[in-house]
């Protein structure tokens, strides 16, 4: 039979405990993708460098995360007709 020592047992027991939790949060975040928004009001083009990106907070005009320019939603305004 073998010998072991009972902290060493408790230390192996607590460890690979530990390990179980850690990878069964892991799998659990990696089943459920996580959810995008497709609405179009969120989503932005620069002007400038024609990057697509994510706002949900302006309606109106927003900033180019990537060149810092500042653009306005297309088809808000009546210039012009």
């Amino acid at each position: 039979m073998i010998k072991i020592d009972f902290s060493l047992a408790a230390a192996l027991y607590l460890i690979l405990t530990t390990c179980l939790v850690l990878l069964l949060i892991l799998f659990e975040n990696r089943k459920e993708p996580k959810q995008f928004s497709s609405d179009r009001n969120f989503l932005w083009q620069c002007a400038i460098c024609t990057y697509v990106y994510v706002d949900s907070r302006h309606n109106k005009i927003s900033q180019c995360p990537r060149c810092g320019s500042y653009s306005k939603k297309e088809g808000q305004g009546k210039e012009g007709s």
